[in-house]
């Protein structure tokens, strides 16, 4: 599948140019001319990276960034012509994943990007996951406890999978939201719908099954 990136820059002769480099690099990129345009591809598109400008018509660059970090760990390459220390160090303490100073070549823009996407990469999960009785068998995606299979749909699955690849670890509804949903903009009753699901099925088998434990004021884990 073709990484797709959101360009998020004014200058249209810049932004064709680099559209068009991308794509023929194997991107696929929506482009969006301001900040309010480049909000609304953030919320409405599944997008795995961001390059942003920090000077556009509507709004401050950053601004847009520290929104974003809010509620999202999209990873996000800076674009500027502000090569101060000053500027570099704004945007990479707000969150930015990398800052390039205009002008640059687009390959380095490429490599930068690919760079910035390994590093966001969630480490490779073992094949099989065991939490107690709990077997999670992510190649045949089933789940089993004590040798009884749950009939789980993919999201079901794919959160029992993440609590059990960590058990004991907490993990937050916004984290849980932007790995297995891709998203945080969802809402986080999200996961509680999905974890009242799963506590049933789990519930209904016969044997002593692991809990996902609600830990109040910070999201969920699996207790073995």
């Amino acid at each position: 599948m073709r990484p797709h990136l959101a360009l998020i820059e004014d200058e249209p002769d810049f932004a064709l140019m680099c559209r068009s480099y991308l794509e023929r690099a194997g991107f696929t990129v929506t482009w969006a001319m301001d900040a309010r345009a480049g909000k609304s591809v953030l919320y409405e598109s599944r997008v795995d990276l961001a390059i942003l400008d920090l000077g556009l018509p509507d709004g401050s660059g950053l601004e847009l960034l520290r929104a974003l970090r809010s509620t999202s760990r999209l990873p996000v390459i800076v674009v500027s012509g502000r090569g101060a220390e000053a500027d570099r160090v704004a945007g990479l303490e707000i969150g930015a994943d990398d800052y390039l100073v205009k002008p640059f070549s687009q390959r380095e823009l490429v490599a930068r990007i690919h760079a910035v996407l390994r590093r966001s990469q969630p480490p490779d999960l073992p094949t099989v996951i065991q939490a107690g009785s709990l077997l999670v068998d992510t190649a045949a995606r089933q789940v089993s406890v004590d040798g009884v299979l749950l009939t789980l749909r993919p999201k079901e699955f794919a959160l029992l999978e993440m609590l059990a690849a960590a058990p004991d670890r907490v993990f937050s509804a916004d984290q849980l939201l932007e790995r297995i949903w891709g998203s945080s903009w969802q809402q986080p009753a999200t996961v509680a719908e999905h974890v009242y699901r799963l506590r049933g099925k789990l519930a209904e088998l016969p044997a002593p099954a692991p809990r996902i434990v609600t830990v109040r004021g910070y999201g969920y884990r699996l207790d073995p």
